[in-house]
């Protein structure tokens, strides 16, 4: 017989049947097996082979075909031709396929497809090609049944080979189990108490199922998610120096396994993995991340409620081989594996996280007797404050906004992520995706941890709070301006000189109230000042002294909450509270006002020494009322921690202050004309020149 490595003694035809087999058969378990090692392990065997075998696989099919192409068409032949054709097909798009996965940022879906089709067919085609001139072959040539048993013998060593890698290597151990010691305060069906948060095993997941925040964004995968995250409030929601002073004051208190209240929303590594359970200086720090909220956290919850703390239900996400490393040749391995074995990972999107009710689970909080010990007290509430409001049309999302359209707006993007068929405004190839710097109202803790672009986070926020970041996809259906106007309206003086002055606060872009989370820490107010014509202020309100407190008298948007003796709670010590003694916010729409009662007949003049502020004080001198022009000047301020309460987490000492960023301010020009001779008493009138 000839040697003609076409024929079945051949050589390469020997090792092209057995590739062909292999190939066949690990990509099977790629396309119909569950995710595991012997998968992965599978598909990287799949693409090597593929690659090594390339160039003799086309080379043989290219042979075969000038070996018989003078034979007389027949059902075999015309099989043969399908199944050369389609192999080569599957040859290319398998290249492109694997270029994609060790190259590029993600596998194209229309390529895959191609390379599973074109599988198909060749193995449709080419096993009758194969099996019905081997059935007469092996009547009359001898090697026929050695050819059989060494090809299917060579693809048996490979696929062995396989089902032999997982026992060297599976992929990373993890230790799901809480510690010997670990407390169950709240019973054993609760392990997380009293947090609302829980695991869809109700037992502990390794720290590290939960972390690596940053290896998402390797190979320039979802770098730019990540750059986003790095500096939000997710990112350093267990960071956060002064939620680590809280939370180690109130496991002194009440003990550490009282912090897990808190660990659902701000730590849910440090929860999962039990390590709130005995008490150390850095009750997140035992587990070695810092990522607050992660990218897994996140991504990783499978179940919320709207009764807030923290009343999710997360799985332990899938680990892929090489799952944390960061360099080197598994980091590489890990990546490729990402990006052509995709269906686990895309496991990590669902359209649950476009649901408000989503973001209820931690954006809605209250105190319960297992806090207390007294009873239920509710807490910052932005999901029920939107529900309610008219931002929210139900069943109508071309008139509702909801969370992810304000805080989480979309950007260009070249990221995988991009694109989404799921919303009514976009499309698959939009390249877009939803920012992940959950852009709200802290411009301190950015730039006090001098996290990674922390000043175009604090930059971002200050105009998202004064309400110039433009939201193109909402624009039609929001307000414009700042999130809350200024108005000034100018009175009728009460008496000679003396004019009421009102200022009207409106929310006007706010989807919840206004402010809104923690109001005992949190201060928004009016700074008014009033000026004549020559540049002297005769009124002042709401300014700040050297320390950077307040005046007192100010008008302040906040709550007091009270302990159960009536005490004012002013340390953030919330596990003491019992009720409110006092709350203003804006709702959603609606507006509050303040007014001031202004004498212009009465100028401030300063004394030769100093106060313990640091600012002289004032007196009074009455001067007849003249006319006169004045301009009033009304700023709504805000800053996201009171001095009193960063003097004393950080002490006085380190110098710190929150920032105050102008949410907006008015102005207004008005004249007054005194009464006939000057009187005191007598009525006086008001010209408003402008901004009234």
């Amino acid at each position: 017989m000839s040697k003609d490595e076409t024929r079945w003694s051949a050589g390469l035809s020997r090792i092209a049947g057995a590739a062909i087999l292999f190939l066949t058969f690990t990509g099977l378990a790629i396309t119909v097996g569950p995710f595991h090692a012997v998968v992965e392990w599978g598909l990287l065997l799949h693409a090597g082979v593929g690659v090594l075998l390339l160039a003799p696989l086309v080379w043989y099919v290219l042979r075969h075909w000038i070996r018989y192409r003078s034979y007389q068409l027949s059902a075999v032949v015309l099989l043969g031709y399908v199944a050369g054709a389609a192999l080569l097909v599957c040859l290319a798009s398998g290249v492109v396929v694997t270029w994609q996965g060790a190259f590029g940022v993600r596998m194209s879906w229309a390529w895959r497809q191609v390379h599973l089709v074109s599988t198909f067919v060749a193995i449709g085609a080419g096993l009758p090609h194969v099996i019905l001139p081997l059935v007469r072959v092996l009547r009359i040539v001898a090697a026929a049944p050695r050819y059989v048993l060494q090809v299917l013998g060579m693809a048996a060593v490979g696929v062995l080979a396989v089902v032999f890698l997982p026992l060297v290597y599976s992929g990373p151990t993890y230790v799901d189990e809480f510690p010997d010691d670990y407390s169950y305060a709240f019973g054993p069906d609760r392990p997380f108490a009293p947090s609302l948060a829980s695991t869809s095993t109700n037992g502990a997941f390794d720290a590290r199922t939960l972390a690596g925040s940053q290896s998402c964004g390797t190979a320039n995968c979802h770098a730019e998610i990540v750059k986003e995250w790095q500096p939000s409030a997710h990112r350093y929601a267990a960071m956060d120096p002064l939620f680590q002073f809280i939370q180690t004051t109130m496991a002194k208190q009440n003990g550490s396994e009282s912090t897990r209240y808190c660990g659902g929303c701000h730590d849910p590594i440090s929860l999962f993995s039990g390590t709130k359970n005995i008490f150390v200086e850095d009750l997140t720090g035992l587990h070695g991340f810092q990522e607050g909220v992660s990218c897994l956290v996140c991504h990783s919850i499978k179940d919320t409620d709207v009764k807030g703390n923290a009343a999710y239900t997360i799985s332990q996400p899938s680990a892929y081989l090489w799952q944390w490393q960061s360099e080197g040749a598994g980091r590489l391995a890990r990546d490729f594996l990402i990006r052509t074995y995709p269906d686990e990972h895309n496991e990590l999107s669902k359209r649950l996280f476009k649901a408000p009710e989503y973001c209820a689970a931690c954006h809605k909080q209250f105190i319960d007797q297992e806090v207390n010990r007294v009873g239920w007290v509710q807490l910052q509430n932005q999901y029920d404050n939107w529900k309610n409001s008219h931002w929210n049309t139900k069943g109508d999302p071309t008139k509702t906004i909801e969370c992810r359209e304000c805080h989480m707006p979309l950007v260009k993007s070249r990221d995988p992520a991009a694109g989404d068929t799921s919303d009514y405004n976009r499309s698959a190839k939009d390249r877009k995706h939803r920012s992940h710097r959950f852009l709200a109202a802290n411009s301190l803790m950015p730039s006090l941890l001098e996290l990674e672009g922390w000043e175009e986070q604090v930059r971002l926020t200050e105009a998202w709070l004064q309400g110039k970041r433009r939201i193109l996809e909402i624009e039609e259906k929001w307000a414009t301006g700042p999130i809350v106007n200024v108005a000034l309206e100018i009175g009728v003086p009460t008496q000679e000189s003396v004019i009421p002055i009102r200022v009207v606060l409106t929310s006007n872009k706010v989807g919840h109230d206004y402010p809104t989370g923690p109001l005992d820490m949190i201060q928004s107010w009016v700074e008014l000042h009033v000026v004549d014509e020559h540049g002297r202020e005769i009124f002042s309100s709401g300014t700040r002294d050297a320390r950077n407190f307040i005046a007192p008298g100010s008008f302040l948007f906040k709550a007091e909450p009270v302990d159960g003796q009536g005490n004012l709670i002013d340390r953030h010590n919330l596990w003491e509270m019992v009720g409110v003694r006092f709350r203003r916010s804006l709702f959603p729409g609606y507006s509050d006002t303040v007014e001031y009662k202004v004498d212009c007949g009465r100028v401030f003049a300063p004394m030769a020494s100093h106060g313990q502020t640091g600012h002289p004080p004032q007196f009074n001198v009455p001067r007849p009322g003249r006319p006169g022009r004045y301009t009033v000047t009304a700023i709504l301020q805000y800053r996201k921690v009171d001095q009193f309460l960063v003097n004393y987490f950080l002490g006085e000492s380190s110098g710190i202050t929150a920032p105050v960023v102008e949410i907006s301010r008015a102005t207004a020009v008005f004249e007054l004309t005194p009464a006939a001779g000057g009187a005191r008493g007598s009525a006086a009138s008001v010209t408003v020149l402008s901004g009234g």
